[in-house]
């Protein structure tokens, strides 16, 4: 059994997954655009907007080990992410340090990195288009 993140970017899902392969060197597994559907939307789902063809319908994507899903959702430009983080566990400080400053760009610092009772680094940020993130290294 796996518990996998599902984000819905509201529309922005290409710009942030080509964010996260930037940032953290994520690798696009699938990707799927609503134009590519085969089945029409079920009875009482209103679907995406009629323009919404080249917007994501879905996609996964690694970073490190673990599968992150996606999707435009409806495409309705206001993304909300609240009440989670992501947690990022990475091997040195060093790479801590990088991986911070990229999904900070534009984002939002939470906590700054440093020092804890629990890891030699760690932070919070949310990065630019409002995900959580928990940046660490394993003590």
């Amino acid at each position: 059994m796996q518990i996998q993140p599902y984000l819905f970017f509201d529309g922005r899902a290409e710009e942030a997954i080509e964010f996260y392969q930037k940032a953290l060197g994520a690798k696009v597994e699938m990707m799927m655009r609503f134009k590519e559907n085969p089945d029409p939307p079920q009875d009482g789902c209103a679907g995406p907007p009629k323009d919404a063809g080249e917007k994501i319908m879905h996609a996964a994507f690694k970073v490190g080990d673990a599968l992150v899903m996606a999707s435009d959702g409806m495409c309705l430009g206001k993304p909300a992410f609240q009440g989670f983080s992501l947690t990022l566990t990475v091997p040195d400080e060093a790479e801590a340090d990088r991986k911070f400053a990229a999904l900070a760009k534009d984002g939002q610092v939470q906590m700054p990195l440093g020092k804890t009772f629990f890891s030699p680094k760690f932070g919070m940020v949310a990065d630019k288009f409002g995900v959580s993130w928990m940046v660490m290294v394993a003590a």
